[in-house]
This record gives structure tokens, C-alpha cells and sequence, in this order.
């Protein structure tokens, strides 16, 4: 018997990226994520998605990974204006100035954070003392953009010196490491 998923992904079938997309969601999306590198990487790729699909960014995220060092905050926090013009160059990734350019301010942040909370993953899993929120949607349209949770989080990252971290961004980014789950009551991927 096949499994059920989320309705808003069976439109998936027409990207290329389908396969990706499936895993994505199977495998990552709304799954609890603590590891602090990974909570950088996906902070990075949920910026670079604002105004392109997220279908978009999981067709380049290897190349992502490969351009930002595998997302090591530690050496993306060190990046020159000649690692700068190199990622401009490369074609294999979003080649946005202000998103490049706050991929590195993030990671500064990011260490800061690290070093004051312990982790980010203390941080962030924080905001909800370490608790999943389940909204048990029983249809992909009762999915809010941004919610009051992310506009909490989303202002404290701004006041942290984060950039690209707007609301929207942030819901997006607490589903995609699993403090916000989303996946609809019938989904086998709960």
C-alpha cells in the first residue's frame, strides 16, 4: 500500500526535483533537527529560498554545500571579499550579493549565539523549552505563513544581527527543523 502524504506535494510531480522534494519531505521536513551545523545550513537555505521555490534550492542544495564549506559556521563567519566574488561566480548556486553576503553576517551571529547559549540549538529549541508545536492541519490551505512564534523568533534574530530572517522565512525555517510540524493529520510522515 502506497504511503499518504502532505496534498501539497503531489503538485511536486511537474519540477524536476521531484524525488528530492519527496525526500525532503519524508525524511527532513518537520523532524526534529538539534545538530548545530545543520541548523545553520537550513537557516542559509530557507534565506536563499525567499522569492524562488523551495524546489529551486533543494536542486542546487549540494552545490550550497560544497560552495559554503558544508555549511561550517566557523569557516563561512571567516569568508573575504575574494571568497565573496568567487560564490558570485558560481553558477551552481544563488548568486543573490545581499543573500551570499548574509549567509557570512548569519554565521558571526550564529557563533555569537553559540557561545552565549552553549548551542544554537539550545537557542532556538528554546523558544519552545525544547517542545514540538503540532497544529494537526487537516488541509494544506489552514497553513499559516508566519504565526506568532516566528515573529517572536524572527525579531530576536534581527536584534542579534541576523539578516534575511523575516517572519515568514523563520516559519518556514522552525518547520523545516522540526520545532513547528505541519504535516497534515492524514500524512504517513507525521
Amino acid at each position: 500500500m502506497e504511503k499518504k502524504r502532505c496534498d501539497f506535494n503531489l503538485g511536486a510531480k511537474k519540477y524536476k526535483v521531484f524525488e528530492k522534494f519527496l525526500i525532503y519531505h519524508d525524511t527532513r521536513w518537520c523532524k526534529p533537527e538539534h545538530r548545530d551545523q545543520e541548523l545553520y545550513a537550513m537557516l542559509v537555505l530557507e534565506g536563499m529560498q525567499a522569492g524562488v521555490s523551495w524546489d529551486l534550492i533543494l536542486n542546487k542544495e549540494d552545490n550550497f554545500r560544497k560552495a559554503f564549506d558544508n555549511f561550517d559556521p566557523r569557516i563561512v563567519a571567516e569568508y573575504d571579499e575574494a571568497k565573496f566574488e568567487e560564490l558570485m561566480q558560481d553558477r551552481g548556486i544563488i548568486r543573490n550579493r545581499s543573500k551570499i553576503r548574509a549567509a557570512v553576517t548569519n554565521a558571526r551571529a550564529f557563533l555569537k549565539v553559540q557561545k552565549e547559549f552553549g548551542s544554537f540549538d539550545k537557542y532556538i529549541w528554546g523558544f519552545t523549552e525544547g517542545n514540538i508545536i503540532d497544529h494537526h492541519l487537516l488541509k494544506a490551505e489552514d497553513m499559516p505563513a508566519k504565526d506568532e512564534l516566528s515573529e517572536r523568533i524572527s525579531k530576536d534574530l534581527k536584534k542579534r544581527g541576523f539578516k534575511f530572517v523575516g517572519p515568514k522565512i523563520i516559519y518556514s525555517y522552525i518547520q523545516g527543523i522540526g520545532i513547528v510540524n505541519d504535516h497534515l493529520e492524514y500524512c504517513d510522515y507525521r
